[in-house]
């Protein structure tokens, strides 16, 4: 991977660099992925949120719970997911990269509630819930 690693939105309002390697990425099963993704299964790259600058267009969110999404407020493209519980991490969608292909997830997380018609036949670690724990000790 050569860095700085950097993306941004469809419309290119909202650009953004970081400036280390990723400490995770990983494909969500989860139903609040789908429902704000569209998609079945969303991939995420994980990074220290001190690491990642942004430029352009400041994004838009939204928050549900500790949860709070962000996304171009120009094209309405999705962005990055970030959690109250874990202050220090941001995790941005695979698909926002500029070079996506360089962040082969490295897990699933939540495939307790993966759809039964998605098949992803990797040797790739499962967690039942999420694959990043929480210092509270939950798993949801």
């Amino acid at each position: 991977m050569t860095l700085p690693h950097t993306g941004g939105c469809r419309c290119g309002a909202v650009r953004f660099e970081a400036s280390a390697a990723p400490h995770h990425v990983s494909y969500c099963h989860c139903a609040d992925c789908r429902h704000a993704s569209g998609a079945p299964v969303s991939a995420f790259v994980g990074f220290k949120a001190e690491v990642l600058v942004f430029a352009g267009e400041e994004p838009r969110s939204f928050a549900n719970g500790p949860v709070r999404r962000t996304f171009c407020g120009t094209c309405g493209a999705p962005i990055a997911y970030l959690d109250e519980r874990l202050p220090d991490d941001i995790w941005i969608v695979l698909g926002a990269m500029d070079a996506p292909e360089e962040f082969k997830p490295q897990m699933h997380a939540y495939v307790r509630q993966q759809l039964p018609y998605v098949h992803m036949p990797d040797a790739l670690p499962r967690h039942v819930g999420t694959s990043v724990p929480r210092p509270d000790g939950t798993s949801e």
